[in-house]
């Protein structure tokens, strides 16, 4: 679980274009004040640590950001922050060594390959990259190694653009940051659509290439796609990423979001049309029951032997935007799910999706999301192991 802070909701000092949270900052969702005291007394509740996002979090003035770091330092040993890192100073470093602040810096690549991360102006635009790049450097020359989020669009991933973006993974790998979680654009709109949006096969010919380039060349950063797709095959997702577990968008229990009084939240990906839902008190896994039931041609997943893995994908990504259909980069995700499928059958492994027991298997996630239960595939299989050894006990066979 992410205990997510938004002191000042989605208020943000730049306009990516693509950004899920537009529709909710065009229905004026930017808060102007905050309560520390009441933000503090929603971790505790929550169970903490917390991670300071947005919008912006820099935006806070630097006194209070101090307060939120030190205070999560003596109570859970550490926080975190996602930041697009333009407003970053040497200040802000300092307080991110004193309390142990792990970082997240959201950029899309060098140069014009980050333009879809719009300040305003081509030239405030590509300033605004630039203070990041240098922002990255001098985080890691004061000994703190931050990730990196990027998102793929026609600006850094295109047949033309990738290379570029290929060689500033290679930078970013010589200078020692250690981890990229990619995103697939996710479109909310037909402008984004139409100015940003790759095709199916560029998104998957990009993904396989910087595949490729972490298994052949990269010495300390890795990727996050390739690594948890193996896991999720191989039955060993207790540490994937949320988008690969089961979410009620009313709920998104692996998203606990705090806004500026203390209000409870949800995960922004699941808000559309500007709706910020409130946060319901109880989960349901109804869309994953009716995804696996309802055919492929009308938005679900019947049939599809990678379901157990994928779920349909993040319900921010769903088709149209209704979070009961899948994933709208179910293509995309379905050849990543065969590529790596085939390298570990050459591998000599069995994965779940070739296993000839799949379908008991999935009639026991089944079960469980029936009864408000979303464990792991691996806590699945342990389960159906010792109903199995229990009654082999029970009934041994006759010689």
């Amino acid at each position: 679980m992410s205990v997510e802070v938004r002191p000042l909701g989605v208020k943000c000092n730049i306009s990516c274009h693509y950004c899920y949270q537009n529709s909710i900052r065009a229905m004026g969702s930017n808060a102007k004040e905050y309560d520390l005291d009441r933000i503090k007394e929603a971790v505790l509740a929550k169970g903490g640590p917390f991670a300071l996002f947005g919008g912006e979090p820099l935006l806070m003035p630097l006194h209070d950001l101090e307060d939120m770091f030190a205070w999560g330092f003596a109570h859970f040993g550490s926080s975190s922050i996602q930041t697009n890192a333009v407003l970053l100073n040497d200040e802000h470093v300092k307080l991110f060594r004193k309390y142990k602040v792990s970082v997240g810096v959201s950029i899309d690549g060098p140069d014009e390959c980050n333009s879809a991360r719009w300040a305003g102006s081509v030239v405030r635009t590509s300033t605004a990259t630039a203070k990041v790049e240098r922002a990255l450097e001098t985080l890691l020359s004061s000994g703190i190694r931050p990730s990196v989020i990027t998102t793929l669009n026609r600006f850094n991933a295109t047949a033309a653009m990738l290379p570029r973006l290929i060689d500033w993974f290679r930078f970013l790998d010589r200078i020692g940051v250690p981890f990229a979680r990619i995103h697939l654009l996710e479109v909310d709109s037909s402008s984004v659509q139409e100015s940003l949006a790759l095709s199916a096969s560029e998104n998957a010919s990009a993904m396989l290439a910087l595949g490729e380039l972490e298994r052949a060349e990269l010495q300390t950063l890795k990727f996050d796609m390739f690594g948890e797709i193996r896991a999720l095959l191989l039955a060993n997702d207790k540490d994937v990423a949320c988008v690969w577990r089961a979410c009620d968008a009313y709920t998104t229990e692996a998203v606990q979001g705090i806004e500026g009084h203390g209000e409870t939240s949800n995960c922004g990906r699941t808000n559309k049309a500007g709706v910020d839902y409130v946060k319901a008190e109880a989960s349901g896994f109804e869309r994953y029951l009716a995804l696996y039931q309802t055919p492929q041609e009308h938005g679900g997943c019947k049939d599809c032997r990678f379901f157990l893995m994928c779920k349909g994908q993040c319900p921010g990504t769903s088709i149209d935007g209704d979070w009961r259909n899948r994933t709208e980069h179910c293509d995309i995700w379905f050849q990543l799910f065969e590529h790596v499928e085939s390298r570990l059958c050459e591998d000599g492994y069995v994965p779940i999706s070739r296993d000839r027991h799949r379908l008991s298997l999935e009639g026991a996630m089944l079960a469980e999301w029936a009864q408000r239960r979303n464990p792991t595939l691996t806590k699945v299989l342990e389960k159906m192991r010792v109903q199995a050894l229990t009654k082999l006990t029970e009934n041994p066979a006759v010689s």
